[in-house]
């Protein structure tokens, strides 16, 4: 048994993510996994959103579409800068103590060039580079191609350019940083571009096929996505289970925002260097989501960072999680195979299957529990139909 993990958003799962996860298993392809774990945002995504459907659906989508066991990765981690998304998913990966691999997509396709990228950045001269550009008011990401470029160049840096290849660097730093025994493994990401609104044959972008469901276009996304998966999108349709559409928690969002203090937001995720002063002033004045966005965001605090930091503070999310490694495995779907790596798993944290184990943990895990509930009953408001509270604790694990 070989096991590989991967980290997924799955936004909704689509046949790129299929093919992802056909090569890893491919025998002479380098990972040759007999099985795998996917580590799945819950129910926001790290773009600063409500996830297009509930995490439930999603892990029955997963399973599916290929993957055997989904971990759920909680809020404060999908709700964090790309490194603090990617350290919370490998922290999980490495919690379970039988994971063999990360394996993960890249514009690159091989792991070279994201390993000398990590190099430079674990040098004492990038982080005096970056410190210089931040300082100077340039957005984060920028200034790390800065920094980069400034070290190895600028072909080197470009590989910055990329979402993917930028989320595969932080895999590759998590792992160093963990001192994991995974061996990386990266997939050549094929089709149309991240966020591309052109689909490529039967390759689509998540992104546009959220825009299709978004336009009551569900039977033109299933050309998209293995069967299986279109069928488990059916059936949540069906319930009203999707899409979800921020703009109907937009007055509950607003109301919580307008209740809070300067000195609160000061304690939201993502917040700094006094920018809880710009976002007070910009939520007494602003009537919908899009106004406060665009009042709030500028060139060093671009809008995916002001999304993460509204729904932070609307869900009560506080500051200091992002930094830690989650407390617990929770688990939200299995096969048979999900089954057995769980059989072989020698967990550093606890395993959660359900509410009833809560109340015999210690204190932080339950504190984590009690939030990850919160923001799973907040997210139900952004549904056609409201989901009724309580969905964390009386949905079970998934089988197949």
């Amino acid at each position: 048994m070989r096991i590989a993990g991967v980290v997924a958003e799955y936004n909704p799962f689509h046949n790129g993510h299929a093919r992802h996860l056909e090569k890893t298993r491919v025998k002479g392809g380098g990972c040759e996994a007999t099985h795998i774990v996917a580590v799945m945002s819950g129910s926001f995504v790290q773009r600063g959103e409500p996830a297009v459907l509930p995490k439930f659906d999603r892990a029955r989508a997963a399973l599916a579409g290929g993957a055997d066991l989904v971990i759920e990765l909680p809020a404060p981690w999908c709700l964090s800068s790309a490194e603090g998304f990617a350290f919370g998913a490998v922290s999980l990966l490495e919690a379970l103590g039988c994971v063999d691999a990360l394996s993960f997509g890249s514009e690159a396709g091989e792991l070279k060039p994201l390993q000398k990228v990590v190099d430079i950045m674990e040098s004492s001269r990038y982080g005096s580079l970056l410190r210089c550009f931040t300082g100077m008011g340039i957005a984060y990401p920028e200034a790390q191609q800065k920094a980069v470029a400034e070290i190895g160049g600028e072909k080197t840096a470009s590989v910055l350019s990329t979402p993917n290849n930028t989320l595969g660097i932080e895999y590759l730093k998590a792992l160093r940083r963990l001192g994991s025994r995974m061996e990386p493994y990266t997939v050549l990401r094929q089709g149309s571009e991240h966020d591309s609104m052109a689909p490529l044959g039967d390759i689509a972008s998540a992104s546009y096929i959220r825009s299709l469901l978004a336009s009551n276009r569900l039977i033109n996304s299933f050309a998209y996505m293995p069967s299986a998966c279109a069928h488990a999108l059916s059936e949540a349709a069906q319930k009203e289970r999707l899409p979800a559409d921020p703009v109907l928690a937009e007055r509950a969002v607003l109301a919580k925002l307008r209740l809070m203090t300067a000195e609160e937001f000061k304690a939201v995720p993502g917040i700094s260097e006094g920018l809880e002063n710009r976002v007070f002033n910009a939520v007494r004045k602003a009537k919908t989501l899009a106004e406060l966005e665009n009042a709030i965001k500028t060139k060093r605090y671009p809008l995916t960072r002001v999304r993460r930091l509204i729904w932070s503070a609307f869900l009560g999310i506080p500051a200091g999680y992002a930094a830690k490694r989650p407390p617990y495995l929770r688990v939200l779907a299995a096969n048979e195979r999900g089954k057995e790596i769980l059989s072989a798993a020698q967990p550093t944290v606890p395993l959660l299957y359900r509410a009833a184990q809560v109340p015999k943990l210690d204190e932080e895990c339950q504190a984590l529990w009690a939030l990850e509930n919160r923001v799973t009953d907040l997210y139900g408001l952004t549904l056609a139909s409201p989901l009724p509270c309580g969905e964390d604790c009386t949905v079970g694990l998934i089988r197949e």
